[in-house]
């Protein structure tokens, strides 16, 4: 199976690397850039291709590692070369299969194959992609082909349904780029405290990292602490008094689902005051903004 790459970013030089260093064969790379395809065929020790059209014809399979507003262009493009019994795959984790439009009907194969990871970093991600789930959709006759050819290079791999990739791509969302946004916030709210930026990351370092660990490991039921999980309703409520907007929001509604965690946790616990402190706070946002 030859496989080539269509577009140099940090998937394409994380992915073929990640190959190359595991016994696969790699083609090579296409990009419009031209600079950065010859970067990644040397990082890979692989070829670089002029030409779409001289890829695919030397590849048995193609990776789209192209940014999703790219992949149907793309994928156009390739319509215009012999593409029978070729495997075409994208690396988008929002958008599915279907993307290949009227890819059965030119004896082609269209899959979305996702690393549930984020590489950030198109030199060195190769070396931590190996814990990474991927999940794998698309047409049924090379499915379990592409299953085996991610568990063998040892990933766990699962297999979507195409009408399940926007919501699968919510749940990364929520546990890779919304957690860098809570992050932001505490710092911010450290800034307001008198610290700088610099301190203020460092202060959160360790308690951020501990936690994401803890959980990553335990779950977050065992893992979760603090003043929800105790219904330590006077740290909370002074919290709230401290709070204003969007920072304030979001306190209540993560707190909200502490709370359900918190109440499987420790069914024997009386969490009726918390929930009633969430009304009360949501009343009076509602009352703030008739005010306004």
């Amino acid at each position: 199976m030859r496989i080539g790459f269509v577009g140099a970013g940090k998937v394409g030089f994380t992915l073929g690397k990640y190959m190359t260093e595991q016994g696969m064969c790699v083609s090579g790379y296409y990009s419009r850039g031209r600079e950065s395809a010859i970067q990644a065929s040397d990082f890979t020790n692989t070829k670089y291709y002029a030409t779409l059209e001289e890829l695919t014809a030397s590849s048995d399979a193609l990776f789209l590692t192209v940014p999703d507003g790219a992949i149907e262009e793309v994928w156009n493009s390739l319509k215009e070369y012999p593409i029978k019994g070729k495997s075409i795959c994208h690396c988008s984790g929002a958008m599915s299969s279907a993307v290949f439009s009227g890819i059965s009907q030119m004896g082609a194969f269209g899959y979305s194959i996702h690393p549930l990871f984020a590489v950030h970093d198109r030199l060195q991600s190769y070396k931590e992609i190996s814990q990474a789930y991927f999940t794998i959709e698309g047409a049924q006759e090379h499915l379990l082909f592409w299953k085996d050819f991610f568990g063998s290079l040892g990933n766990p791999v699962r297999m979507i349904q195409a009408e399940q990739k926007i919501l699968y791509h919510s749940a990364a969302v929520f546990a890779s780029n919304l957690v860098t946004g809570l992050f932001e916030t505490g710092v911010s709210l450290l800034l307001e405290c008198g610290f700088d930026r610099k301190s203020a990351e460092e202060a959160l370092k360790a308690l951020f990292l501990n936690n994401c660990q803890s959980v990553a490991e335990v779950g977050a039921e065992d893992a979760l602490t603090g003043p929800v999980e105790r219904a330590d309703l006077g740290t909370i409520q002074k919290h709230l008094d401290v709070l204003s907007g969007n920072k304030r929001e979001i306190y209540v509604r993560l707190s909200q689902v502490l709370e359900e965690i918190a109440r499987h946790k420790h069914p024997e616990r009386d969490y009726t005051g918390l929930s009633q402190l969430w009304k009360r706070s949501g009343k009076n946002d509602e009352k703030h903004s008739s005010n306004i």
